[in-house]
C-alpha cells in the first residue's frame, strides 16, 4: 500500500516537495523488514499478522503461571461487577414488597450489604490485576527491547548498510512506545470489555429471553460496524506506523548530517521535506481518528436506540404482567454496561491497531537472518598465527556487479601488506571479507587454514580487528574507549597501551587524564588524537590480524607523522592489511598489492615496485610531486 500523498502541480515552489516524494520512495524501497511489500495481498497480510502474534506469544510464554492468576482475577472482577444489576433486580422484586407489606427491611439490607461486598471484591481484584499485569507488561517490554537490540547487533554489516539508522531508531522508539501504551492498562480495558459483553449477553438471555431478543436486534448492525472498523482501521493504523517511521528516519538522517545541511544552506528545503512527511503522518492519524469517531458515534447511537426500544417493549410487558419491574431495571443497567464497553473498545482500538502494526514491524526485524551466519559446528582457533589465504574467491553484491573475480592471495603470518588502487578496485571488499563482515560469493577465505565460515564469532573478533578512518569513539572516558576491545583491562594495561602507541603524553595533558570525557563521537579530541586512541584500543585488544582501512586519510601532516610512529608499534609481530591512498603509510609495508577491478596487477616490496617502473612507481612519483 503506497503512503505517498497526492502529487502536487509542478512549480518552482513545489520542487522541495517533489524531493520529499523522491526521498520517501528511496526510504520505502530500502524497507528491510518487507512490511510494505507484504501488504499488497491478503495472504501476505495474514502472514504479517501471524508473525506479530507469534512474537507476542513468545514474549508471554515465560509468564504462563502469572497469566493464569491474572485470568482468575479478571473473572472474579467481572463476576463482582456483573452482580450489581442482578442485586438491583432482586432488591426491587424481592426486597420492596416485604417493606410495603410488613415493614421488613431484612432482604433489602442483605442486598445492600452484598452490593458493598461485591464493590469491595471488584476493587481488590482490579487492584491486584493491574499490579500483576503491569509487572508482566514491563517484563515483556524489557524482553522485547533486549531482543531487538541483540538482533540489531547480531545482524551483519550488509543489513545495516541497507537499513537506515533512522528506521533502527523508529523500531526502538515509536514501535516500542506503541506496545508500551497497550501494556500500560489498555489491555485490561480490552479484555474486561470483551468479557463483559459476553457475560451480559448470557445474563440477558437468562433473565428474559423475549426482551433479550429485542435487545439483540442491534447485533447485526453492530457486527457490520465492528467488522468495517476492524478491517479499515488495521490498514490505516499500519500506515500510521510507516509514516511516523519516515518522519523519524528523515529527522535522524538530517541531524546526523547537520553540518552538511548548514554548509549548503539546506535548512529551508529540508524543513519543507520534513513538513511534507509530517503532514502525511498527521493526515493518516486524522483519518484514523475520523474512523474511530464514526465507530464510537455509531455505537453510542445504536446503544441509545436499543435502550429506548427495550424500555418501550419492557414497559409493555411489565404492564401486562409478562415480566417484573426489577427485570426491566436490570436490563437497562446491563444495556448501559453492554454498550459502554463497546464505546471503550472503539476508543482503545487505535492503540490496539498501532501495537499490532508495531509487533509486525518488530517481528520482521527479529525474523531477519544474518547474511553471515554463525557456524553450526565451529572449529577451534587456538593461538592463531595470522596466516591468511584467499582460494578462488569471488564476490559480488549483485550478479551483474562482480567486485572480485577469482581472487587468490596468500599473506604469511606476521607480514604487513598494503593494498593500493583506484576507488572501486576491491580494497575495502578484501578487508571486509577478512573481517567476515561479508562471506565470499564463491571460494574460501581461511585463517591459519580454517575457513572463516567455520570460526566462531568470538574467536574471530579476538583474532581480527579493523581500524577505519571514522575511528568511532563512544560516549565515556578515554580510558573506557581504549578498553573497548578488552573490557576487563586494568588501568595499568590501558596506560601501557597508550604509552606504546604514543598517546600517553596528550592524554595526561587533558584536564582529567584518562578519565576525561571524550563527548559525543570523540568531539573533544582532534582527528589525530582520536586516531591514536583507536590505535591504543586495537593494541590493547592484541589481534593477530589487524586491518587499517584508510586510517590516516583524514589527518593533517603533523598528525599523520605522529600516527606513523604509532603504526610501526602497532603493526609489529602481527599480520596486517593496510589500505591507504597516502603512500607515506604504504612505505612501512613489507609488501604492496596494486589492485585493478578486483585483480592483482602488481605484487612486491615497495622499493622493488618503485624500481620496476610500473603502476605503483607512477603512483609513487605522483605522490612525491604532490609534496613539492
Amino acid at each position: 500500500m503506497s503512503i505517498d500523498v497526492q502529487e502536487k502541480k509542478a512549480s518552482p515552489v513545489d520542487k522541495p516537495v517533489k524531493d520529499s516524494h523522491r526521498w520517501r520512495g528511496i526510504a520505502e524501497s530500502e524497507e528491510a523488514d518487507r512490511t510494505s511489500a507484504e501488504q499488497d495481498d491478503a495472504a501476505s497480510i495474514k502472514a504479517l499478522r501471524a508473525r506479530g502474534r507469534n512474537l507476542l506469544a513468545s514474549l508471554l510464554r515465560p509468564h504462563k503461571r502469572t497469566l493464569f492468576w491474572i485470568i482468575v482475577l479478571l473473572l472474579i472482577q467481572n463476576g463482582a461487577g456483573m452482580a450489581g444489576p442482578l442485586l438491583v433486580k432482586f432488591g426491587i422484586d424481592s426486597g420492596i414488597p416485604p417493606i410495603i407489606d410488613n415493614k421488613n427491611y431484612t432482604i433489602l439490607i442483605t442486598v445492600g450489604v452484598t452490593f458493598g461486598v461485591a464493590i469491595l471484591i471488584e476493587y481488590l481484584t482490579k487492584r491486584a490485576f493491574l499490579a500483576m499485569s503491569g509487572r508482566v507488561g514491563q517484563s515483556l517490554l524489557l524482553d522485547l527491547r533486549a531482543r531487538v537490540f541483540r538482533q540489531f547487533q547480531r545482524l551483519s554489516i550488509a543489513f545495516h548498510e541497507r537499513f537506515t539508522s533512522g528506521r533502527v531508531v523508529a523500531r526502538m522508539t515509536s514501535d516500542i512506545d506503541a506496545i508500551r501504551e497497550l501494556a500500560d492498562g489498555g489491555l485490561n480495558d480490552l479484555v474486561l470489555s470483551a468479557l463483559s459483553i459476553l457475560t451480559i449477553t448470557g445474563i440477558l438471555l437468562w433473565m428474559d429471553p423475549m426482551l433479550a431478543l429485542v435487545a439483540l436486534l442491534s447485533f447485526p448492525v453492530m457486527a457490520w460496524l465492528s467488522n468495517w472498523f476492524r478491517v479499515n482501521s488495521a490498514i490505516v493504523y499500519r500506515s500510521t506506523r510507516e509514516t511516523i517511521a519516515l518522519v523519524i528516519v528523515y529527522f535522524v538522517e538530517s541531524m546526523g548530517g547537520v553540518r552538511a545541511v548548514q554548509a549548503y544552506r539546506r535548512e529551508r528545503r529540508n524543513q519543507t521535506i520534513f513538513d511534507d512527511l509530517n503532514e502525511d503522518n498527521r493526515a493518516r492519524n486524522v483519518t484514523g481518528h475520523r474512523m474511530s469517531a464514526f465507530f464510537a458515534g455509531g455505537v453510542k447511537g445504536i446503544g441509545n436506540a436499543t435502550t429506548a426500544l427495550v424500555l418501550a417493549y419492557g414497559g409493555y410487558r411489565v404492564l401486562h404482567g409478562q415480566t417484573d419491574v426489577g427485570v426491566l431495571a436490570a436490563f437497562v443497567l446491563y444495556l448501559r454496561r453492554f454498550f459502554d464497553p463497546m464505546q471503550e473498545l472503539s476508543m482503545f482500538y487505535n492503540t490496539l491497531q498501532s501495537a499490532n502494526a508495531a509487533f509486525e514491524k518488530l517481528a520482521g526485524v527479529l525474523d531477519e537472518k544474518p547474511d553471515v551466519p554463525e557456524p553450526v559446528e565451529p572449529k577451534p582457533l587456538t593461538n592463531p598465527r595470522g596466516e591468511l589465504r584467499f582460494d578462488d574467491v569471488e564476490f559480488w553484491y549483485h550478479k551483474d556487479k562482480v567486485v572480485l573475480p577469482t581472487f587468490n592471495l596468500t599473506i604469511p603470518a606476521g607480514q604487513t601488506v598494503a593494498l593500493v588502487g583506484a576507488t572501486g578496485a576491491g580494497k575495502t571488499t578484501i578487508a571486509k571479507l577478512v573481517s567476515r563482515f561479508y562471506d565470499p560469493s564463491a571460494g574460501l577465505v581461511t585463517l591459519d587454514g580454517v575457513s572463516l565460515r567455520d570460526v566462531a564469532e568470538p574467536d574471530l573478533r579476538r583474532a581480527v580487528a579493523m581500524v577505519t578512518q571514522e575511528n568511532f569513539l563512544f560516549a565515556g572516558t578515554i580510558g573506557e574507549n581504549i578498553a573497548f576491545g578488552k573490557p576487563d583491562a586494568t588501568v595499568r594495561e590501558i596506560e601501557e597501551a597508550a604509552r606504546a602507541i604514543g598517546a600517553h603524553e596528550f592524554i595526561t595533558g587533558l584536564p582529567e587524564g584518562y578519565d576525561t570525557d571524550v563527548r559525543k563521537r570523540g568531539g573533544r579530541l582532534s582527528a589525530g588524537q582520536r586516531q591514536l586512541v583507536a590505535f591504543a584500543r586495537a593494541f590493547l585488544a592484541d589481534p593477530k590480524v589487524l586491518i587499517l582501512d584508510e586510517a590516516t586519510s583524514s589527518l593533517d601532516i603533523p598528525s599523520e607523522r605522529l600516527v606513523q610512529r604509532a603504526l610501526r608499534t602497532i603493526l609489529a609481530d602481527r599480520t596486517a592489511i593496510v589500505i591507504a591512498h597516502r603512500l607515506s603509510t604504504v612505505e612501512i609495508a613489507d609488501r604492496v598489492l596494486v589492485l585493478e577491478k578486483g585483480t592483482i596487477v602488481e605484487d612486491g616490496p615497495p622499493s622493488t615496485l618503485i624500481d620496476g617502473g610500473g603502476r605503483y612507481a607512477d603512483l609513487h612519483a605522483q605522490w612525491q610531486d604532490s609534496l613539492v
